[in-house]
């Protein structure tokens, strides 16, 4: 095994970072990007739980993945580690001010992955942690 870390596109939020944090670290709020699964998604996605430290998300073929916060670094992090994957799985998100009401957003994951893995996860990973990345940009951010 080794660990891989993947990173998604950086996004811009047209908001205040105090504002993207507060909304981001209580992921009941993250139920707001519902609406904006596409219907191709929306057919993979079974089940989709949100509560103020944990998001827990069924997805057809992988099943059941709950991502719960483990840090929270007022207006710079939030960490994530999953529970239910077959393998070790953390994320986080970073924020960045741009100024005093635009953020600047990344996603990051590291996992642990056989080498021989690697070059089938690498390219649906990306993928997935961009579009994690383009849905936190979506958000009503200053509709709280």
């Amino acid at each position: 095994m080794s660990t891989e870390t993947f990173e998604s596109i950086i996004t811009h939020i047209p908001a205040p970072i105090e504002t993207v944090y507060a909304t981001l670290s209580d992921l009941n709020n993250i139920s707001r990007l519902r609406d904006s699964i596409s219907d191709e998604r929306a057919q993979q996605i079974k089940e989709m739980r949100f509560d103020t430290d944990s998001c827990t998300i069924s997805i057809e073929p992988v099943g059941e993945l709950t991502f719960r916060v483990v840090m929270r670094e007022p207006h710079k992090t939030i960490k994530f580690a999953a529970e239910n994957s077959p393998i070790p799985l953390f994320l986080w998100i970073q924020l960045v001010a741009v100024d005093e009401q635009n953020t600047k957003t990344r996603i990051t994951v590291k996992t642990d992955v056989n080498p021989f893995l690697k070059p089938m996860i690498a390219k649906p990973m990306k993928e997935g942690i961009d579009r994690m990345a383009q849905a936190l940009a979506i958000i009503p951010y200053n509709k709280m």
